[in-house]
């Protein structure tokens, strides 16, 4: 892709491939097979499908944590591989793990200082941000404590510790309460209203539509449709995939 064609978007993913050997006869599996997709700054995005679609594969190679197959991700026009591209990126992964013996104020402390702010800066961030994510009574109570929905919130701390303009969320509202679902969907509007691009992979309709500006619809590793929820409805192929979606939602919600 033309460099300067890159540089238009926040994130440019183009004919990316990712292929895995797994077992002991390395066979290969296709997790990614030839997506495409440009992120506009100012958008929240949304990369929508079930499990085994290729959302998280794709986050990963965008994050430099796995190199591609074949095809590119440039970030701000930088290539993926280069780490000049997260400068400026905030990152929470599906499964974040975090040192459990460590307190909200201890973790966002140590991840202020790998983004480099000064003492001052970064515990001032710090006290912000643990406000912010409604964690200001467990602030010196070891991780290995709180629960699902309280690790989410933590997660999104030192996702944001760092302010980058970038967000990069991957399935945020995984195994929450409704209660967690709605505080972190507001959160995400609220960041995205002071002017920050978030990208974010999820399989629950009901959040992309209320949250995103476009969307990409994955299946089997293969970009099925991109656009607004409303042109996809229009189109057959990602309407069987929606509908699917929808099936799927209802038979984990147990409607």
């Amino acid at each position: 892709m033309n460099e300067q064609i890159t540089k238009e978007y926040v994130v440019a993913v183009n004919e990316l491939h990712k292929t895995f050997h797994v077992g002991f006869f390395r066979k290969q599996v296709q997790a990614v097979r030839g997506i495409s997709f440009n992120v506009g700054r100012g958008e929240i995005f949304g990369l929508l499908g079930p499990n085994g679609a290729g959302k998280t594969t794709t986050i990963k190679v965008a994050m430099g944590l796995i190199g591609p197959t074949s095809g590119s991700v440039t970030i701000d026009g930088k290539h993926s591989h280069n780490p000049a591209s997260r400068t400026n990126i905030g990152y929470l992964p599906e499964n974040p793990y975090f040192h459990e013996y460590l307190t909200p104020e201890e973790l966002l402390d140590f991840h202020g200082r790998m983004c480099g702010l000064p003492k001052a800066t970064r515990r001032k961030r710090r006290d912000e941000l643990i406000e912010k994510v409604g964690l200001k009574e467990a602030a010196r109570r070891p991780l290995r404590k709180f629960s699902k929905g309280m690790l989410q919130r933590i997660g999104l701390a030192q996702a944001l510790i760092g302010d980058p303009q970038f967000l990069v969320l991957d399935e945020p509202m995984s195994g929450l309460d409704p209660i967690g679902r709605r505080f972190v969907a507001e959160l995400i509007e609220e960041l995205n209203r002071q002017g920050k691009t978030i990208l974010f992979s999820s399989h629950i309709l009901s959040d992309v539509e209320r949250l995103c500006h476009r969307v990409v619809i994955l299946h089997k590793g293969k970009k099925v449709a991109e656009g607004t929820l409303e042109e996809l409805l229009k189109k057959e192929a990602a309407t069987e995939t929606l509908e699917s979606l929808f099936m799927r939602k209802a038979l984990e919600s147990g409607e």
